[in-house]
């Protein structure tokens, strides 16, 4: 599992002119499945991510009761060493990466995050001002 992890001022994501998912002063997540993922690692990038000190003052969104956005993201795993193509091998078929995104959504709800997220397979407009900048990737 990856994860890109941004903080932000505002974050959105529109799908068909519908806002899907929104947040402010918070954390934007993009997350990708692979095909070695499981529970465990479910829970394992829930912790990390909700607990990353990445927020002001060496906070965590846990810390401030942040929001976040999470965003499914196969081309996390997207490979382009060879030639101007990427290659998505490394990530999860939609089948298997759909119900370990809905459950890393439901581990960050289950430590009582505030939780938007967009649409899982459909074309996304993701909009975010990030504050900082600070990111952060965590590859489990």
């Amino acid at each position: 599992m990856r994860a890109v992890v941004q903080t932000v001022s505002r974050a959105k994501v529109t799908v068909a002119d519908e806002i899907v998912g929104e947040i402010k002063d918070g954390l934007l997540v993009l997350l990708g499945v692979t095909h070695s993922d499981t529970q465990a690692t479910v829970e394992t990038m829930a912790r990390k991510v909700y607990e990353l000190r990445i927020l002001d003052g060496e906070r965590s969104a846990s810390d401030i009761d942040a929001p976040l956005l999470v965003v499914s993201q196969f081309t996390l795993y997207g490979d382009a060493r060879k030639g101007r193509r990427p290659t998505w091998q490394a990530a999860a078929p939609a089948e298997v990466a759909e119900p370990l995104f809905t459950a890393f959504v439901e581990a960050l709800r289950a430590r009582r995050a505030t939780v938007e997220t967009g649409r899982f397979r459909t074309h996304m407009l993701v909009e975010s001002v990030n504050n900082g900048p600070n990111t952060v990737i965590l590859d489990l």
